[in-house]
């Protein structure tokens, strides 16, 4: 057993969804959460940038002596996932590769993708994908705007549907059996995504497979947690009051701490 915590970053709040999902199927596991919203968004910043970005957060969940960490961002996986992993002392497992591995085992022919502009752009689903499976058509697409709306705490709005609907008029007529979720914040526009599609296209959140992989390497190495009592940590690089907002609204079982925190400037 080992009760250290796991450390999960996002650029925004989006990785809530992911910490959702983790307190779900591995309740015993303290969390340390940083959400980078003081250089939010990810999405528009150069690789160079991200990369940066990514590897200071995870130093600091390091120094928090986290024993695994999630990057709960498409974007950040896309551009430092290979980085981390490289120098960091601690495993680290992305989103992309899981998402996409859920995606095709259900053996659809066309799938949709949206995202980032930096994770579109940067074609790691798609590579993926075609990767595990090669007969498959992917058809990807930048959302970038969506981001904001759940930034902003507008899901469940008109405005968050009529975004929606605008962002994803591109897969009228595509026939896509599938759409991947390829922004951990695009799980809380679920509804708004289904109104838009119809309940025939399946939606594709990849934080479950992602905490199936944490789950299986953990419990292959004997470390899961048996805490009673978990400690769930949450910093914001930005504005502590929208973090919290987002805390309450989309983590349902609380937290035990939600602070603002400055990261040294050195990656």
């Amino acid at each position: 057993m080992d009760n250290r915590p796991i450390g999960v970053m996002d650029s925004g709040l989006g990785g809530l969804s992911v910490i959702r999902v983790l307190r779900e199927e591995m309740p015993h596991e303290s969390i340390i959460f940083v959400g980078d919203q003081g250089n939010f968004p990810y999405g528009i910043k150069t690789r160079e940038q991200i990369q940066k970005l990514a590897l200071r957060i995870g130093r600091f969940l390091v120094t928090k002596q986290v024993k695994l960490m999630i990057i709960a961002c498409n974007t950040a996986t896309a551009a430092a996932f290979q980085l981390l992993q490289e120098q960091l002392p601690i495993p680290v497992i992305g989103v992309i590769e899981p998402g996409a591995r859920a995606a095709v085992q259900h053996q659809y022919d066309k799938i949709g993708v949206i995202g980032t502009e930096s994770t579109i752009k940067n074609g790691a689903y798609k590579k993926t994908l075609t990767k595990l499976d090669p007969s498959v058509t992917v058809i990807s697409h930048p959302t970038q705007p969506l981001v904001s709306i759940v930034e902003h705490g507008q899901t469940g709005t008109i405005i968050a549907q009529n975004a929606v609907n605008k962002e994803l008029q591109v897969f009228e007529g595509q026939a896509i059996q599938a759409l991947i979720l390829g922004c951990t914040h695009f799980p809380f526009l679920q509804k708004e995504i289904s109104n838009k599609l119809g309940a025939n296209v399946q939606l594709i959140d990849p934080a479950f497979e992602t905490i199936r992989q944490a789950r299986n390497l953990l419990t292959s190495e004997k470390r899961l947690s048996n805490n009673p009592s978990p400690i769930i940590d949450l910093y914001s690089t930005g504005d502590v009051n929208e973090l919290i907002a987002g805390a309450q609204k989309w983590l349902p079982n609380g937290y035990t701490k939600c602070d603002h925190i400055k990261l040294d400037k050195e990656g």
